[in-house]
């Protein structure tokens, strides 16, 4: 009996990788994180269990975050991520050699980093392997139909970066990348208690700090969270308290530089196009859709209607299913 091969289509995101296989729809959606024995150099923790190692880690165990900025910093440690979930596909019927792997990478990613990407799937024994960009998937996992021919604009904030596409007759027109996103406002959340309070605190709790009052909106209650770290005056764990407001205040600095992107992308939109933008508004996608008031956000600095995708965290693992139907190729239509 022939043994058939798997679709796997591949979203390597800065904060989490998901793996989309035909048939079986997303296999894997965990943290982009690896920790590694120093000594031994053998996987110990992958994706959550991984991410709560980080900060805490001692001097036998390295955790890494293969991606930063929306481009691969450590090829083991996605190679390692891969791997392993392509060995919890392995299946007696099925040929990993005769899979098709589609890898979605960010729009700014350099030909030779593509090049090493599709090696990097080699190097998995999956001998079909092709590279789109992960603002495409994307539209399309958001319900956009970039194949029709009309004009679409999709802001992706993801964890690394912002990406943003218009797109026509089933390919990307223009596109722009700007490194503010989810990472990048944790970083600022940090920095600023850090100048403001005088704490040290780490990723995780600036995360957890940008969850529990990221918004872009005014609220008259002022809500406050409080948090953990290592006081800068007495070089001693403490806690302290930031108010809702203050988070805005670093998130409206942080959108302001992705809206700024977004207009200027608008000034180079063929006439046509910017009639059917004009028209249908934006979507925005990814992590950074997810915090309260972006619509209300985007519709008044743009003037555009504005969409949020119904799945922002899975729409450009969702959108390789139809990429690799048809490779990519802007010529042909795929349908369910």
């Amino acid at each position: 009996m022939n043994k058939i091969g798997f679709e796997i289509g591949v979203d390597l995101g800065t904060v989490n990788t998901l793996v989309y296989v035909k048939g079986r729809g997303i296999v894997y959606n965990e943290p982009s994180i690896v920790a590694f024995d120093r000594q031994t150099n053998k996987i110990i923790a992958l994706g959550r269990r991984a991410s709560e190692m980080l900060g805490k880690e001692h001097v036998k165990i390295r955790v890494v975050k293969p991606l930063e900025g929306g481009v691969i910093a450590d090829f083991d440690a996605t190679k390692a991520i891969l791997a392993t979930v392509i060995s919890k596909l392995k299946d007696s019927n099925v040929d990993i050699k005769n899979s098709t792997m589609l890898i979605c990478c960010p729009s700014e990613m350099t030909t030779t980093e593509r090049k090493a990407l599709k090696q990097l799937g080699n190097e998995l024994k999956i001998k079909d392997v092709f590279v789109e960009q992960e603002v495409k998937a994307g539209a399309i996992g958001a319900g956009i139909d970039i194949f029709s021919p009309r004009g679409s604009l999709i802001v992706d904030i993801g964890g690394g970066s912002s990406d943003i596409g218009i797109l026509s007759l089933g390919d990307l027109v223009l596109w722009d990348s700007v490194r503010v996103a989810g990472k990048h406002f944790d970083k600022a959340i940090a920095k600023y208690v850090k100048y403001k309070y005088g704490m040290v605190i780490g990723e995780n709790t600036a995360e957890k700090i940008k969850i529990n009052l990221g918004t872009l909106s005014k609220d008259n209650t002022d809500k406050e969270y409080q948090f953990g770290g290592l006081s800068m005056r007495t070089s001693l764990p403490g806690k302290m308290s930031i108010k809702q407001s203050e988070v805005r205040m670093i998130l409206l600095d942080a959108f302001d530089a992705i809206t700024t992107k977004v207009l200027r992308l608008l000034q180079e939109t063929p006439p046509e196009i910017a009639a059917d933008i004009f028209e249908d508004g934006m979507v925005v996608n990814g992590g950074g859709a997810l915090i309260g008031g972006v619509q209300e956000y985007f519709e008044t600095n743009t003037g555009l209607k504005v969409r949020i995708s119904n799945h922002p965290l899975s729409s450009i693992a969702e959108g390789t299913k139809y990429l690799l139907k048809n490779r990519g190729n802007y010529l042909v239509k795929v349908v369910d």
